[in-house]
């Protein structure tokens, strides 16, 4: 009798064990190729943060032929990052995107120009050839031009656009007047490829009254009603926020992190440094929750732009974020 007790006892346990240590797995689509603008997610990770809150997270890096919003639908991730103007567009196509979190609390897209092309102010554009990128990176920059009066057609009186490749040969060879780049990427390239800040005119989206909310967490509406995946996405957001702060407070270990999880190889530990101390500029300060103030301004200048070139939406979008994940951090 007390072989069989002790038999079940240690069967018991095992299989208290096993409940103990199966971690829930989640997958995350990020918005480009493993860099430091994703590091908060790979610092978690690599550090231990995901598996304290007893999470398999796996990270699939994005790239120039990867739309996380056609990822996520096709049930290839569970949670996304995206620029809110692009999850926004999809959402309006009936791709149930929400807003779960918003790491990102500042906007760090720009249009560099040359000065040599001419253009010092905003009233140089007409005419000019301006580089932009697109799979959803293009909203921001039809906002901007509805908001100028400026057709995006070509001719002396609008601007000619060109498709822009993520990286910034147009700029270096003079294919283009400006072209896009991110305050944490693009900008130190052009600067790496020799060109001087004094050889350049800056704008900034966010100065021009149309930055928009950038690199938040999405993840289906349908899938937000079970409360069993609510409370993944909770230790997840928790986990991740946890990955930020320690990034903020160890930048070179966080570029380190970064490199080291890049199979690709391309990542150099140089300027993911560089990149670490602009992203972390856009993460300071944030809890992770969504600001509504800077929802509505999103959604506001979408809707200003609606009957120009390529709108992102055209009418207010309902239920497109919630504070249930991030209500319960607290």
């Amino acid at each position: 009798m007390k072989k069989l007790l002790s038999t079940v006892l240690v069967g018991a346990l095992a299989l208290g064990t096993t409940q103990v240590f199966a971690a829930d797995a989640l997958t995350l689509q990020t918005k480009w190729v493993a860099q430091a603008q994703f590091a908060g997610y790979y610092v978690a990770k690599a550090k231990g943060f995901y598996t304290d809150e007893n999470l398999d997270v796996t990270i699939k890096p994005g790239g120039p032929d990867i739309a996380p919003e056609q990822v996520i639908a096709g049930g290839g991730a569970d949670v996304i990052v995206d620029w809110m103007a692009g999850a926004l567009a999809a959402r309006e196509k009936g791709v149930g995107l929400v807003n779960i979190a918003q790491p990102f609390k500042g906007s760090g897209l720009l249009l560099t120009c040359r000065k040599d092309s001419g253009v010092a102010s905003t009233a140089d554009f007409k005419g000019k050839t301006l580089g932009v990128w697109f799979f959803g990176n293009e909203y921001p920059f039809y906002a901007w031009m509805a908001k100028l009066g400026l057709k995006t057609e070509g001719g002396a009186d609008g601007v000619e656009v060109l498709k822009q490749n993520f990286n910034v040969d147009p700029l270096i060879q003079k294919q283009a007047a400006c072209i896009s780049t991110m305050t944490y990427n693009e900008y130190g390239q052009v600067l790496d490829a020799g060109l001087k800040p004094e050889e350049l005119v800056v704008f900034n989206y966010r100065d021009q009254g149309v930055g928009m909310l950038e690199d938040g967490l999405y993840a289906m509406e349908d899938k937000l009603k079970d409360p069993a995946f609510q409370d993944r996405l909770v230790r997840f957001v928790r986990a991740s926020q946890k990955g930020w702060a320690y990034a903020r407070d160890h930048a070179d270990e966080a570029a380190q992190i970064v490199v080291d999880a890049d199979d690709s190889g391309a990542a150099t530990l140089a300027h993911q440094k560089y990149m670490m101390g602009e992203v972390n500029k856009l993460t300071a300060g944030t809890t992770g929750a969504l600001d509504e103030s800077d929802y509505k301004q999103t959604v506001a200048t979408l809707l200003a732009s609606s009957k120009g070139a390529n709108p992102a939406i055209t009418k207010e979008p309902t239920g497109a974020f919630t504070h249930e994940i991030t209500d319960k951090l607290k």
